[in-house]
């Protein structure tokens, strides 16, 4: 089962109204996570008027927001909707307002938080991860061509290559098409090399990012 978070953590900003908005977006796995980063924004952006935020978690389906003191439902809810529309999780997101001194009413308040964090997820970007098994192939020099090029035209994708007497490629593949590869390689070797699975987990691949 695949989901979307973000690759990185990121900001953005823009200016409405002489109100300064900075929208920050993070990966995050835990609940934890999330409320030590929103309390790290609001020790750095101490003298900001409001520090929005709101969360979504694959860790039971948690979602939190909050409006930080802007009038209820203008701030937390539409930050927390676009990340809801968006299909990210595992993600915190603060907007920082400064205020200029011009009272933006609900409607704007409601456009300038929804803008905050759309650019905010865009700025960090957004990325499918996939269900994968992380394998290793330990093999001599003269296949080592062979099965590097094996790796990249299955769609796996490369994490480390060890040098030593034997060359360790060290690689994720979608879980999915680990079985596929596993006889492709044993077809390519004559049955004498075989990937050992370090692990499983959830990876990133190339082309998913939008």
């Amino acid at each position: 089962m695949s989901y979307k978070t973000v690759r990185r953590e990121a900001s953005d900003e823009f200016t409405e109204q002489r109100s300064r908005f900075i929208g920050f977006a993070k990966p995050v796995k835990t609940e934890e996570e999330a409320v030590a980063f929103i309390n790290s924004k609001k020790k750095e952006y101490h003298d900001a008027r409001h520090n929005v935020y709101a969360y979504s978690l694959r860790e039971n389906n948690l979602k939190r927001y909050s409006d930080d003191g802007e009038p209820h439902g203008t701030a937390g809810v539409p930050v927390l909707d676009v990340i809801v529309k968006s299909g990210v999780t595992d993600v915190v997101v603060v907007v920082t307002r400064y205020f200029g001194g011009i009272l933006l009413g609900a409607g704007g308040l409601v456009r300038a938080y929804t803008n905050g964090a759309k650019i905010a997820l865009a700025s960090a970007g957004i990325v499918t991860m996939e269900q994968s098994v992380f394998m290793k192939i330990v093999t001599d020099y003269s296949r080592y061509g062979k099965i590097s090029s094996l790796i990249s035209e299955n769609g796996a994708v490369l994490d480390d290559t060890i040098f030593e007497d034997n060359v360790s490629l060290c690689f994720h593949i979608k879980k999915d098409s680990s079985y596929a590869f596993q006889k492709k390689l044993a077809d390519a070797t004559a049955g004498q090399l075989f990937a050992e699975t370090v692990k499983e987990g959830y990876a990133e691949y190339l082309g998913t990012t939008e």
